[in-house]
C-alpha cells in the first residue's frame, strides 16, 4: 500500500529518524499560515510539494521553492487543483488536492549540503533485506543504475544477526562521510532499516537524503510500500490509505476480494491462481493480443465474485474481448460457470466476445452451465485453444 510523503515522513520520524520537517495543506489559506508557521520555526523560504502518489513530481512542476509567504501563497494556488503528469503517472496525470509546506533545509553554514540516495527493500534472490544507498542522491535509482552501477552500495542484512554497526558505518564511509555527520549518518542508518522491519514495509526510499551545511542528516524525500499482506499487524495504517490515489477500478475490486490490477492491452482476463493468471497473461500476448488486466478471483470464487469481476473488467472501454480461464482446484467450475451466466443476464447485452475455459472440479458441470444457457460464449478445452481463440477474435 502506497502513502504520501508527509505521511511516511511522519512513521520515520516516530522511530527517531531526522526529517524535513514541514505542515500537510488542503488549501491555499492553509498553505500560507503554514509558511508563517515555519517562518517563525526555521526562518523565512519553504518549499510546496505536491502530495501524490508518484516520483518525478519536481520534473512536472509541482514542487517549488518558496523563499517568501508570498510565493507560497503564489506556488500552492498553481499546484493545488493541478494535474501532474510525471514519468511514473502516465501522460493521463494525477489530481493534485494536498500540498506539503516543507522547511528550507538546504541553508548555508559551514559546509555545501550534500544529497545521497537510501533504501531498504527486500532481495528476493538473497532472500535478505538489502540496503542500498549511493552518492547520487535526488537522482531516480534507475538511471544511476544504468549510467553509473558502480556508484551504487549495496549491502545485505543477516535476517537471524540483524544490522550490524559495522554494516551502518561501512555505508557512511562509503558515502565519502566523516566525523559528527559520519554519526549522524549511521545513526540515521539504524534509525531507518528498525522503521522498515516494524513497520513490515516491503520498502524504504529516501532520495535524497541530505547532509545539511551543519552536518545534519535528515530526510528530504520519502517513499514508502508498505505491505498490504501484514495491515492486519498494523490497524491503525488503514487510515493512511487514500484512495483517490488509487484506480476506481482496483479500488472497487478489492471491495470483492479480489485480486485485480488495470493493465493497458485489449483483452480482459479473469483467472483462478496468480501462476495461472501469469501463464493466461502470456499466452494474450503469444496471441498478439495484450492482456489489459491481472484478475485472480481466488481460491472462493462464487457467482457474486464472478459477476463482480466481469463488472470491473467491463468498465475498461479497452476491452476487446474476455478471457475466463479457470482450472478448478478449491474453486468449482460450475460456481464459475454460474457467475458468468448470471452476470451476463444482469448486466445485459455484452458485446465483447467472452471465451470460457474451464479444467478441473466440476468442470463438465461447468460446460453444462455455459452451453445450456444459450448465451454467445466461446468454449476452449486447452491453453493452445485459448490462443487461437483470442486470434481469432481479435482480427
Amino acid at each position: 500500500m502506497n502513502i504520501h510523503e508527509y505521511q511516511a515522513k511522519e512513521i520515520l520520524k516516530s522511530y527517531g529518524v531526522r526529517i524535513q520537517e514541514g505542515i500537510v495543506c488542503d488549501t491555499v489559506d492553509q498553505a500560507v499560515a503554514a509558511s508563517e508557521k515555519l517562518t517563525k520555526e526555521f526562518g523565512p523560504g519553504q518549499v510546496v510539494k505536491a502530495q501524490i502518489h508518484a516520483g518525478g513530481r519536481g520534473k512536472g512542476g509541482g514542487v517549488k521553492f518558496s523563499p517568501s509567504v508570498e510565493k507560497v501563497r503564489e506556488n500552492a494556488e498553481n499546484i493545488l487543483g493541478m494535474t501532474l503528469v510525471t514519468p511514473q503517472t502516465g501522460p493521463e496525470g494525477k489530481l493534485v488536492q494536498k500540498v506539503l509546506i516543507a522547511q528550507d533545509a538546504y541553508y548555508p553554514g559551514e559546509s555545501e549540503p550534500q544529497e545521497f540516495y537510501l533504501g531498504v527493500l527486500l532481495d528476493r534472490a538473497t532472500k535478505m533485506n538489502v540496503i542500498m544507498a549511493s552518492t547520487e542522491g535526488g537522482v531516480e535509482i534507475e538511471e544511476v543504475a544504468e549510467a553509473t552501477p558502480e556508484k551504487i552500495i549495496k549491502e545485505w542484512v543477516d535476517p537471524v544477526l540483524g544490522l550490524q554497526p559495522f554494516q551502518a558505518r561501512k555505508i557512511a564511509f562509503a558515502l565519502g562521510l566523516e566525523g559528527p555527520a559520519l554519526k549522524e549518518m549511521v545513526k540515521f542508518i539504524f534509525s531507518l532499516y528498525r522503521a522498515y522491519e516494524e513497520t513490515d514495509s516491503s520498502m524504504f526510499e529516501i532520495n535524497p537524503v541530505l547532509k545539511t551545511s551543519d552536518n545534519k542528516i535528515l530526510a528530504v524525500d520519502a517513499k514508502v510500500n508498505l505491505d498490504p499482506n501484514a495491515l492486519f499487524r498494523h490497524k491503525d495504517f488503514l487510515e493512511l490509505r487514500d484512495l483517490t490515489e488509487e484506480d476506481p477500478l482496483e479500488v472497487e475490486a478489492s471491495e470483492f476480494n479480489l485480486n485485480y490490477v488495470k493493465l493497458d492491452g485489449n483483452v480482459g482476463c479473469m483467472v483462478n491462481g496468480a501462476g495461472l493468471a501469469m501463464a493466461t497473461m502470456d499466452m494474450i500476448k503469444l496471441s498478439g493480443g495484450e492482456p489489459a488486466n491481472f484478475l485472480d478471483v481466488g481460491g472462493g470464487a462464487n457467482a457474486q465474485t464472478v459477476e463482480a469481476g466481469f463488472r470491473i473488467i467491463l468498465k475498461d472501454p479497452n476491452v476487446k474481448a474476455i478471457l475466463i480461464n479457470v482450472f478448478g482446484g478449491i474453486v468449482r467450475c460450475d460456481r464459475v460457470a454460474q457467475g458468468v451466466v448470471e452476470a451476463y443476464k444482469n448486466i445485459g447485452e455484452i458485446k465483447v466476445p467472452i471465451i470460457v475455459r474451464l479444467q478441473g472440479t466440476n468442470a463438465e458441470e461447468g460446460k453444462k452451465v455455459i452451453e445450456e444457457s444459450g448465451l454467445n460464449v466461446i468454449p476452449a478445452i486447452v491453453l493452445k485453444e485459448d490462443a487461437e481463440k483470442v486470434k481469432e477474435v481479435l482480427s
